[in-house]
Formats: structure tokens, sequence, C-alpha cells
């Protein structure tokens, strides 16, 4: 594709990495952010602007990437935000981890301008961010994911449209469920063997061999050995993200009950001052009930 300029909106722990991977592709970058743009940004070319809508206004393409539904919707559809600013042919990539029944409703909205819409949530953390290795999940138009597919190549590896608006979004809940019962499970199984005296990280050794194992035994098993709960991936925003797990199997009428034992897991930690911990920390909540700690 031609380079385009492209507006970043959002420059966190996540999107100031991946702006950086932009840049570096070649790509003209238009920023608005909480606070300023990163020096480290401007230095390698970015050009910060006064408002969402500036942003929209001078870009061809406007990715978002923002906490949580509220502030996408804040981003897009509030003063001096992206709908402002927006003009025919213009495509809107939100890359947050939001709502899948919000994002039809945005996707509708931006359609109306004559604009395309792609839900582009991402898996793979800071680490992925700055290696440009995330897993990008998204939903749209055909179209408009072929136009894309070289931006997002510069952030990601494993990128697949799933289907159409919202449709991203819910492989991202569907992603956070998996991890957080997966959590849960080596954390229960780490904890057993401890306390039935066997040595956990042998254990975590022998089982990585065999059919329970995982990325998550492999990554966060070892963090509960090692006790290294520094994040990572903060348990309130996995919180956040079973919420919208929890809320969307409201609006559909289903029952989703480990995911719910995963969340009240959270809570209890989040209770314990754990709400900065890395979610591998779960396991502490498993440990103050069974009154041991793993490797104790």
């Amino acid at each position: 594709m031609h380079m385009a300029t492209i507006g970043f909106i959002g420059l966190g722990i996540m999107g100031t990495p991946m702006a950086a991977n932009l840049i570096q592709g070649g790509h003209t970058l238009v920023t608005f952010t909480h606070g300023k743009t990163p020096q480290s940004l401007l230095d390698a070319g970015a050009k910060a602007a006064a408002s969402s809508t500036e942003v929209a206004r001078a870009s061809d393409i406007i990715i978002v990437m923002v906490p949580d539904t509220p502030d996408v919707d804040a981003v897009l559809f509030g003063e001096n935000g992206v709908a402002a600013g927006l003009s025919e042919g213009k495509i809107v990539i939100d890359m947050s981890s939001i709502s899948p029944v919000a994002t039809k409703e945005f996707a509708k909205k931006i359609n109306a301008l004559g604009c395309e819409y792609l839900d582009a949530p991402v898996s793979g953390g800071e680490v992925g961010a700055k290696a440009a290795s995330l897993t990008i999940m998204i939903g749209g138009s055909q179209a408009a994911f072929d136009q894309c597919k070289p931006i997002f190549e510069l952030m990601g590896k494993n990128i697949t449209l799933v289907g159409g608006n919202g449709d991203g979004q819910t492989t991202k809940v569907a992603n956070q469920i998996i991890v957080a019962l997966t959590i849960e499970a080596v954390g229960e199984a780490l904890l057993l063997a401890s306390k039935a005296g066997a040595d956990p990280a042998k254990v975590r050794q022998a089982l990585m061999g065999g059919f329970a194992s995982s990325r998550i035994l492999e990554v966060h098993g070892e963090r509960m050995v090692k006790r290294t709960f520094d994040p990572g991936f903060r348990i309130n925003l996995h919180q956040k993200d079973l919420n919208l797990a929890l809320s969307t199997a409201r609006q559909l009428g289903l029952s989703l009950p480990s995911t719910a034992v995963a969340q009240e897991l959270f809570n209890a930690c989040v209770a314990h001052g754990g709400a900065g911990w890395d979610h591998s920390g779960m396991v502490r909540a498993l440990e103050i009930m069974a009154n041991h700690e793993i490797g104790q």
C-alpha cells in the first residue's frame, strides 16, 4: 500500500510501542493522547495534534488504543472527537479491548459517515507490542481489512479477519476467558502439589511435556513458583475483560460459571491490594483460602 497518514489516539503502555513500529514502517503519524505525546515518538517524526478531531482530519486511517468502552465512545463521539473530523472514505480502527455490543453500535455510526470501521483488539501485551508480534483479531469488511493488512503487519504476526464488526472484540473476550481459567487451573494444580510436599518447580517441568502443557503453565506457572507478580498484565485490566465476558453473556442469556469464579478470585486479590499485580497473582486468592503459599 502507499504510505498512509495514520492517526494514533492513545499512547499508553501498548499504544506507544505500536505507534513507534508504524513510524519505523515508513508511515506519517499524527498523534493525540492524555498528557503529551512521548518525546521518543516526536523524535522519530510523529506530529502531535491538539485533539482527536484534528487527528481525524489529518489522517487517512485513525487508530484508537484506549482502556475501555466509555473511553472509545468519548474519543470517537465526544467533544472534539474523531467523528467530527471524518470525511468519506476514511477508516477507523479500534484496537482497544471493549464491549462487542457497543462496538456494533460504534461501527454503525462511523459507517453512516461514509467511513469503514474495524475492531481489531490485540493479545500479546507490552512485550508483543514492542516486538511487533501481537495477535490481532479483527471484525469488519474484507475490503477495509485488505487495505489495512500491511499496517497490521507492522504491529503483529497472527492477523485474522474473524467476521463482521464486533467479532474481533468477541474473539478477544473469548481469549481472556481461556487465559483466566487456565491461570486458575495452573494455580490449583501447583498449590495442591506444593501442599502435598512435592517441588512445584519440578512438577511444572514434568507437566510441560504432557497434555496439560500450555503457554500459561510455562510463563505464569513459573511466576507462581518464583513469586514474580509484577505485571505483565494487571489484574484490574483482566477484571475489566471478564466483566465484558459476563455482561455480554447476560445480554445473550447464557451462563459462564467458571468465568464468574475466576472474576471472584480476581475480586479477592483486589481486596488484598492486588489490583496492580500480574494476573498470574490470581493464585494468591487460592493460597489465602488454603493458608499455604506455593513453594513454602
